[in-house]
């Protein structure tokens, strides 16, 4: 599904209008419905219920003012309270205020936190009508203090298109936010409905098209989407395993053992056929121990045990009879370590991923990114994409997807901006949003070498015969799809990263068997109505 941003979205309002004649009273009055249907759904029985619908200025306090029609209508008892003076209300929300003063509804203006607080106590629920996508400064005065009062009420919340106070194109709370049991989101998602901390404080997510025609919805300029669930490709009985590989994996440091088993065994657990590991001889014997089915390839080792420079030619010659590398995890910031992967980097004419120390290596000089012909992918965490950048980490954080679209295009590289709903960025400005590793795994996922499965979970749906632009948010997914079968088996404290990817075969199975259901309902993240 296509996410829309703030702009967009009021864009494709306008074209609902001026080109296919769908009014604002027509969209008001469809997203009105759906919330009430929502709100039915999740409340059952309507009638003898009472609800307080909390309504700022603008179209999001015109939706609410529909779903309090609807909520009366059904037996409800409905309280009304506005954050605005009655003029400030202007067309399709105008309208709908003069409608609902003509019910047996009690409509008034908040002056004070007091005038609202009675009637939230005794609500069954609360509706959330107050900002929608359109706050773009921080929550104060009278606004805070209901928002407050609303979060501390301990009552069922509604939030309409988002949650007040959650920033629609970031996800980010400007100030103080809702913290919604369900939204229900008009027209498309908004990307501050999927990123975090917007996606934790909208509770469970409802999406209504509200009569948008496909073409609107589908339209090609609308660059981010969700996950879109591509099938992972049958595994022939009669393949070999070099069907499925050989993928080269280059890591490890004398320090480093857990870094190169992972990224080479989980791509035998994601579904690869053949892996060769090239780390220094030192580690070699320590790593066979646990990862017996990897291909091992022993490198010269400097002092400090990293990778020496004198393994250039062989691992040059080795990459050139595998299908893709992938270099960096464990590799150690040594200096001349650090110059072999950009040497390689430079050289290397097989689809590229780098992690880790490799960011860091190249990072120094990323214009050798710009040069190579094969794909690169880059897998970067928020340090990692602060070093590739030079912006700060709160600053990527506080912006997530235009710092992603930006580097992505500069460096001419799919790049995975690890955390929480992962994003995928290409190089042509589109953004992928990940669904998994959320709701159960997320939690056990932060902790030491999950970045290291990753890897060769992206290498093993390349091998497994996707193409590169999908093979790498497929990975993602089922990456976080393992946290998330790992959690709900033992939880998510004390989980570590061989969980994930002891995980690996289950999720892949999950994926294949649950394919019509999980890509319905978006892995349980949106839910349409």
């Amino acid at each position: 599904m296509k996410i829309a941003t703030v702009t967009i979205m009021r864009e494709l309002d306008r074209l609902a209008t001026e080109k296919y004649g769908i009014t604002q009273e027509i969209l008001m009055e469809n997203a009105g419905i759906a919330s009430y249907d929502v709100i039915r759904q999740e409340m059952g029985i309507i009638k003898g219920k009472k609800f307080t619908v909390i309504c700022g200025a603008g179209n999001n306090g015109g939706d609410g003012f529909v779903v309090a029609r609807k909520l009366h209508s059904s037996g409800a008892s409905v309280d009304v309270f506005l954050l605005s003076d009655e003029n400030s209300y202007k067309g399709a929300a105008r309208q709908n205020l003069e409608t609902i003063k003509k019910f047996p509804i009690i409509i008034k203006q908040i002056t004070s936190i007091e005038e609202v607080k009675s009637s939230l106590e005794d609500a069954d629920a609360i509706i959330d009508a107050i900002f929608g996508t359109g706050l773009s400064r921080p929550v104060e005065g009278l606004y805070l203090e209901v928002i407050r009062l609303i979060n501390n009420s301990g009552k069922k919340v509604f939030a309409l298109d988002i949650p007040s106070g959650i920033n629609g194109d970031t996800g980010q709370e400007i100030g103080i936010s809702v913290k919604a049991d369900f939204t229900i989101t008009f027209g498309l998602p908004k990307v501050g409905n999927l990123l975090y901390p917007g996606f934790r404080r909208g509770g469970k997510l409802y999406v209504s098209h509200i009569s948008f025609p496909k073409p609107l919805t589908e339209a090609e300029n609308l660059s981010i989407e969700a996950f879109p669930f591509p099938a992972i490709p049958e595994r022939r009985p009669e393949a070999s395993k070099m069907d499925f590989g050989p993928v080269l994996v280059i890591a490890g440091a004398v320090n480093y053992h857990w870094a190169p088993y992972a990224s080479a065994y989980s791509f035998l657990k994601a579904g690869g056929g053949y892996v060769y590991l090239a780390g220094p001889a030192g580690i070699s014997k320590i790593v066979a121990r646990e990862g017996k089915e990897i291909v091992f390839r022993p490198q010269p080792e400097t002092s400090s045990g990293s990778i020496s420079l004198k393994a250039k030619p062989e691992l040059l010659e080795a990459s050139r009879r595998v299908k893709m590398v992938v270099m960096g995890p464990g590799l150690s910031l040594n200096e001349e370590t650090q110059q072999l992967v950009r040497d390689l980097t430079a050289e290397i004419d097989k689809p590229l991923l780098l992690d880790g120390d490799g960011i860091t290596a190249v990072a120094r000089e990323t214009e050798i990114l710009n040069k190579r012909h094969a794909p690169t992918i880059l897998t970067p965490h928020t340090g990692e994409m602060s070093r590739l950048t030079g912006i700060d980490k709160e600053a990527i954080e506080d912006n997530r997807i235009a710092v992603l679209r930006e580097t992505a295009a500069k460096l001419n590289a799919i790049i995975v901006l690890k955390g929480p709903h992962s994003l995928t960025g290409y190089p042509d400005q589109r953004i992928i949003i990940n669904l998994s590793g959320d709701t159960e795994g997320r939690a056990g996922m932060a902790t030491a070498g999950t970045g290291d499965v990753l890897n060769g979970t992206i290498a093993a749906m390349f091998c497994l015969g996707m193409e590169m632009e999908m093979a790498v948010p497929t990975g993602v997914f089922i990456h976080g799809l393992a946290g998330d079968l790992a959690a709900r088996k033992k939880g998510a404290d004390g989980m570590v990263a061989r969980d994930i990817l002891n995980n690996l075969p289950y999720a892949v199975r999950y994926y294949r068997e649950k394919y019509e259901e999980i890509s319905r309902d978006y892995y349980s993240t949106m839910h349409i109505v």
